[in-house]
Formats: structure tokens, C-alpha cells, sequence
């Protein structure tokens, strides 16, 4: 079997966007994983594949370890409960309600600022439901069908499952200009989000910690391809302000 398995805790991740948020019930509805699709692991999780994890942890189940709500898949960052969670012909859908803890209420304010867009869950693969199929039309010469994973918990996350994926997309032929455009446009978002200073101290920080990570995505795309990459220097997009006396250094300086 494929060592990959032998790891007791995984995280798996797709670019989910989230189907429904209503501010007043503080509540959000996502898929946090889809049935049918082959994904960089070379899985294909299946319909019924969370069926037991629901049964024996979920949203009605009698135990007192359900699956959990969490940021980034700490355990200490819990930001709410789920209140659904069921499998349809899609993939695991689900409704968390975010808690009024400060945990919480900063979630909420990046799923309204769309810092958050993405769900990543945290599992444990069933070495027995685990399935070679052999195609030899796939790079990798066939999948691993997933018939049943041990579901632990579905995470908010800022980044997908591969933090070096604008990179890896341009390096197999992705439109670079499209990539920096994307890029730009998700910076924008950030520092419109510091600028409204809403938020706790770790909300602010995470912000600009996603902004520095962006910021070298930029660079690395620069460097492609370039005979001379010390010598390119890309300067993030200014965003769109016209505050008067908006003073920029002073917001870095208060997350500081």
C-alpha cells in the first residue's frame, strides 16, 4: 500500500466555494469534499464514503466527540458547530454555525470579506476500503477508489491544499498573466480587509501574514523563465482607496 496511507491524520482540499451565508443566523453553507473527481493524490472519494462518520459523529449522533468546526485544522481554533452535514449526489455537504467567541466573530467577518473561500477536511483513510483501479490512460497509471474515510473535522482555510499552487499551475502552462491577475485581485481583498481594522489582533495578523505569502507569489512568477530574476521587482496592486488621509504605514503598524 502506498505509504501516503500510512499517515493517521490527512487533510484534503478542493476549491469549494461556499454556497450560502446568512449573517444573522451566523450560519455558512459549503461542500467541504466532491464525489467523482480524481484529485492530486491520485483519490476518488465516492458517495457513502463519510456514511459511518456521520452515523457514529455527526450533527445527530449521541457521541460526544462530533466533527468538528475549525480554523486552518487547529484543534485549539474551534469557530463554531456544524448543524448539518449530509451526503448528497455532490460531495459532503455542510451548514456550520459560527460561535460568538472572538474566534468565531473574526471567521464571520472573512467569510463577509471573502478571505475565506475555501474548506479543507481532516480524515483518516480505512486501509481495508482503499482500491487500485488501473487505467492506463492516467499519468499515474490509475486511481485510489475511497469507499469510506474516518471524517474528524471540516476547516475553514485561507489558502487550498497546495500553498505553491499559483505557482505549480504557471509552471505546467497556466497564462501567467491570468495567474498575476488573479493574484492582484485577492490582494485587494486584503488589504481592504486591514484597512477596516475590524477584527482581533490574530485576524489582523493572519491578514498580513496572507498578504506577505502573496506578495511572494509574485516575485516567485517574476523569476520564471528569467535570465536575470534579482534584477525584477513587482510592486503589489495599490488598492482602490480614496479616504482622505488614509495613512497605510499606520494600519501595518497597529497589527504589529
Amino acid at each position: 500500500m502506498d505509504n501516503k496511507f500510512n499517515s493517521s491524520y490527512k487533510i484534503k482540499s478542493q476549491a469549494l466555494g461556499i454556497k450560502d451565508i446568512s449573517l444573522e443566523k451566523r450560519e455558512v453553507a459549503m461542500y467541504l469534499s466532491h464525489f467523482g473527481n480524481i484529485d492530486s493524490d491520485a483519490d476518488m472519494l465516492v458517495k457513502g464514503c463519510f456514511k459511518k462518520s456521520l452515523q457514529e459523529k455527526g450533527v445527530d449522533a449521541n457521541s460526544n466527540r462530533k466533527i468538528a468546526f475549525l480554523r486552518y485544522h487547529d484543534w485549539q481554533m474551534p469557530i463554531g458547530k456544524f448543524t448539518r452535514l449530509e451526503e448528497d449526489d455532490n460531495g459532503l455537504f455542510a451548514v456550520g454555525q459560527l460561535g460568538t467567541s472572538t474566534l468565531g466573530n473574526d471567521a464571520l467577518m472573512d467569510y463577509q470579506e471573502e478571505v475565506i473561500r475555501e474548506h479543507s477536511i481532516g480524515f483518516k483513510y480505512v486501509q481495508d476500503k482503499i482500491k487500485w483501479i488501473e487505467d492506463a490512460s492516467m499519468d499515474k497509471g490509475g486511481y485510489y477508489l475511497i469507499s469510506e474515510v474516518a471524517l474528524w473535522e471540516g476547516s475553514a482555510v485561507t489558502f487550498g491544499a497546495n500553498e505553491l499552487t499559483p505557482v505549480i499551475q504557471v509552471s505546467k502552462g497556466e497564462n501567467k498573466v491570468d495567474v498575476i491577475h488573479d493574484i492582484s485581485k485577492e490582494l485587494e481583498v486584503i488589504f481592504k480587509s486591514i484597512a477596516n481594522g475590524k477584527g482581533s489582533d490574530e485576524r489582523l495578523y493572519q491578514l498580513e501574514m496572507k498578504h506577505k505569502f502573496l506578495t511572494s507569489q509574485l516575485q516567485e512568477l517574476a523569476m520564471m523563465n528569467s535570465h536575470n530574476p534579482k534584477e525584477i521587482i513587482i510592486t503589489p496592486p495599490v488598492p482602490e482607496f480614496t479616504e482622505k488621509g488614509f495613512d497605510w504605514n499606520k494600519v501595518i503598524n497597529n497589527i504589529k
